[in-house]
């Protein structure tokens, strides 16, 4: 199957499962909004998650990076099915997930995973509005030296983060946009 097939059987399942409109919802940027997208509808449900991660992984290709990793919780469920998918696949690749809080026992880490000082890193989510989860974990990794190579999100809903990451110097990517949604 093609990737463009991919990627319109993954726009179709995220219309119909995870797009709610009709309501208004505070997003986790505070923001108030006619229309949702539950991220989680999709990347934790099989066909989802294999669409995410088969589009994901042809776009990692050709980038130099040593593990690909995010923000709890959008991240979780993408970087765990990347994983198993790349494996499978017989290019495996390493992932981690930053926690918003450290770890209250044990190694009290912020970084859970295969992560490594100087790391070159990947950053995946799930939906983007202002960028804020994603420059908290960004602001992690580079505190541990990591280096941010490309962010990448399912669906950005085009309200900031890319003229964020742009004006701070961060290659970005999204898979959809509001607009392929037709909002």
């Amino acid at each position: 199957m093609l990737t463009a097939d991919y990627k319109s059987m993954l726009l179709e399942k995220i219309k119909e499962e995870a797009l709610q409109t009709g309501i208004t919802r505070t997003l986790s940027s505070g923001r108030r909004s006619g229309y949702y997208i539950d991220g989680k509808l999709v990347t934790l449900d099989p066909e989802g998650a294999f669409l995410t991660v088969r589009l994901i992984f042809d776009m990692l290709t050709t980038i130099d990076f040593d593990a690909v990793g995010g923000p709890t919780l959008g991240a979780g469920p993408i970087v765990g099915a990347l994983a198993a998918f790349s494996y499978i696949n017989k290019r495996p690749i390493k992932t981690f997930i930053v926690r918003r809080d450290s770890k209250k026992h044990s190694t009290m880490k912020l970084i859970e995973g295969q992560f490594a000082r100087g790391f070159r890193v990947i950053i995946v989510d799930d939906v983007v509005t202002t960028g804020n989860s994603i420059l908290q974990a960004i602001d992690v990794i580079e505190q541990e030296k990591g280096e941010i190579v490309k962010i990448i999100t399912l669906i950005d809903r085009q309200d900031g983060a890319r003229e964020r990451f742009d004006s701070l110097g961060y290659e970005f990517e999204s898979i959809f946009t509001r607009v392929d949604l037709a909002l």
